[in-house]
């Protein structure tokens, strides 16, 4: 019985020996399966994903973009340059003298001739000469410079249809000739005289809206109107028209003419005896009332074309 019991005891701790090696086999074969697993991630390591990162190296790129930015440094030396351009500036003044001795030199040779005049016109006027042909005097270097009235007349080739025009100057700086007639550099006034003959037959029109030829820059109430015994009516501009910078007396075709009259102390006279000779011989005015009209512009010359204020 005590035998038994021994070899039961005895059997018992075999079982757990037993056990303890089943426990060791699945340990190492967890071993097993982990090494390999580290290994196959460290060769992906290796494949050098990173160092492809390290190709990017958009440093690389950076370093491009900073010649981008000398580029506009180099730019901005030539607008340095811009300035050296600006200093001949300086050099414009020098230019400017230049024409200013060009202008004295251009008006001194033309009017080399009438300057005698300009500076001693009481011996060109000779109380004697009342006037002259225009362009005879202007040949004979006789027009005066100072002061004058210039008469032109523009007849009809058909009627007794006439224009006269009076023209009064100052101060003239050039005369010259060009190919319709003589210019004067300066300023003046100028008065039309209509002289409408009974038998024409656009009476009705207003002087400025007649046609070529037969014109003048009025209306019928800015002229004072002489009848005539014969009927022809003597028109005469109430006021002057103002000519500005310079103007032209054109050369006479046919009977026409163009006359100067010097500045003397009887000039009005002198221009009512011309002209009522003119219209009593010429344009068939009876005498009475052409020295009427004769008077009558005489007077306006005198009002409004002396020579006083800016003619003085």
């Amino acid at each position: 019985m005590a035998t038994t019991k021994k070899t039961a005891k005895a059997a018992k701790p075999k079982k757990p020996a037993a056990k303890k090696p089943a426990v060791k086999k699945p340990a190492a074969k967890k071993f097993a399966a982990k090494k390999p697993a580290v290994k196959k991630p460290a060769a992906k390591k290796p494949a050098a994903k990173k160092t492809a990162v390290a190709k990017k190296p958009a440093v690389k790129k950076t370093a491009a973009k900073k010649p981008a930015v000398k580029k506009p440094a180099a730019a901005k030396k030539p607008a340095v340059k811009k300035p050296a351009v600006k200093k001949p500036t300086a050099a414009k003044p020098a230019p400017a003298k230049k024409p200013e001795v060009k202008t004295v030199e251009v008006k001194k040779a033309p009017i080399a001739r009438p300057k005698a005049a300009i500076h001693k016109p009481v011996e060109v006027l000779d109380p004697n000469v009342k006037s002259r042909n225009l362009f005879d005097a202007y040949a004979l270097g006789k027009l005066p410079f100072a002061h004058g009235y210039i008469i032109s007349s523009f007849f009809s080739e058909t009627s007794a249809y006439s224009i006269y025009e009076i023209v009064s100057y100052a101060g003239v700086k050039e005369i010259f000739m060009t190919e319709t007639g003589l210019q004067f550099v300066t300023g003046g006034k100028k008065l039309f005289i209509l002289v409408e003959p009974d038998t024409y037959h656009n009476k009705p029109v207003e002087p400025v809206s007649r046609s070529d030829g037969e014109r003048i820059p009025k209306r019928f109430n800015e002229l004072e109107t002489i009848i005539a015994r014969n009927q022809t009516r003597i028109m005469v501009a109430k006021e002057p028209n103002e000519t500005y910078g310079s103007f032209t007396i054109l050369k006479p075709r046919g009977t026409n003419f163009s006359v100067v009259f010097y500045q003397l102390p009887d000039v009005y006279a002198s221009i009512s005896t011309f002209f009522e000779k003119s219209l009593n011989i010429q344009r068939k005015v009876p005498e009475s009332d052409a020295r009427k009209a004769a008077q009558f512009i005489a007077s306006i010359l005198e009002k409004h074309m002396g020579f006083k204020g800016e003619y003085a």
